[in-house]
């Protein structure tokens, strides 16, 4: 530490002590009072999906519209 220079030195511990106390001080406020962390959350916008479409027909029904198709081209 001696070749970074004390001013430096004093620097670095520092940052490191934000990096460390931040995270602990949001977690503690989160995890203690989950009405902030509603609050927060409630400000953000999720993923809306569109409405469902209508679904496609079941095996069978296409079955049954393929033989009412084929009948009627063999009445004409």
């Amino acid at each position: 530490m001696s070749s970074l220079g004390t001013s430096k030195g004093v620097l670095e511990i520092a940052k490191f002590g934000l990096y460390v106390t931040i995270p602990i001080v949001l977690m503690f406020t989160f995890a203690n009072n989950t009405k902030n962390l509603q609050k927060f959350m409630g400000n953000r916008s999720y993923v809306v999906y569109p409405p469902e479409g209508p679904r496609p027909q079941s095996p069978e029904e296409l079955r049954e519209m393929a033989r009412e198709l084929a009948r009627k081209k063999n009445i004409r």
